[in-house]
């Protein structure tokens, strides 16, 4: 018995789609082995600003500004010749005071007597005194003029450390900008094979089956030959068959 054709239909796969496919998947397997270097976007901690390294060494000079005898720099060095100046003088003013008071007691007729004394003893008493006030009132305000100017340059110091901090804070603050900045950028580097890949897996994904059509390739098998038997059987059975409808055979 002849056996009969069988007819096979194969669905074939969209071309496009397995392309993309095969060239994602041979994208992604030298990177599943790939060993990451973090090292080329470690965090990096910008270094001190040098207005911040100056603002620190000018303040470790501030104690001398404060401390009991910081006044004495800044104390004039014309100070005790200027007192000593005012000093003659008012010793040269009292000696005329004093000749002034034996005048008077030889005007009197009281010259050498003990009111002429009492007299120059007061008289004395009142220069002296005087004198000490004087003196004393140069010393301090010579001490509080340098005090003075002492608090005022301790206080220019403070705030031009002060200036000089914040300008270097800022500036240390840019340099660890553009450090973050060049950290991001080499992290971004390094996991850009990653990104660009997993951008794709991700719109792979998202493909509905059904979105590319796929082809139908049919073909039938083909017929198996005749053997010479059966062609001989075939030939026979048709020759009794027209020697029947003949007659031929009774």
């Amino acid at each position: 018995m002849a056996l009969e054709p069988t007819s096979i239909t194969q669905n074939l796969g969209n071309p496009i789609l397995e392309g993309s496919l095969t060239a994602f998947l041979k994208s992604l397997d030298p990177l599943m082995g790939q060993q990451i270097n973090t090292g080329s976007y470690a965090p990096q901690i910008a270094a001190e600003s040098g207005m911040q390294q100056q603002a620190r060494t000018a303040a470790g000079g501030l104690g001398s500004l404060v401390g009991p005898d910081a006044y004495q720099q800044y104390m004039s060095p014309y100070q005790q010749e200027v007192i000593d100046t005012t000093l003659s003088e008012f010793d040269r003013q009292q000696s005329i005071g004093r000749q002034g008071i034996g005048q008077q007691a030889i005007q009197s007729g009281a010259f050498g007597g003990g009111r002429e004394g009492v007299q120059l003893a007061e008289y004395d008493a009142n220069s002296l005194m005087k004198r000490a006030q004087a003196q004393a009132g140069m010393l301090q305000s010579g001490y509080q003029n340098a005090q003075q100017q002492a608090l005022s340059q301790l206080q220019a110091q403070q705030g031009l450390g002060t200036y000089q901090t914040q300008l270097g804070q800022a500036g240390q603050a840019q340099q660890q900008a553009l450090l973050d900045a060049s950290t991001v950028a080499a992290k971004e580097s390094t996991f850009e094979p990653f990104t660009r890949l997993g951008l794709v897996g991700q719109q792979l994904a998202q493909i509905q089956p059904g979105a590319f059509p796929s082809q139908s390739v049919g073909y039938q098998q083909p017929q198996a030959p005749v053997s010479p038997l059966s062609t001989a059987l075939g030939v026979g059975t048709g020759i009794a068959s027209i020697g029947n409808k003949l007659g031929l055979f009774g």
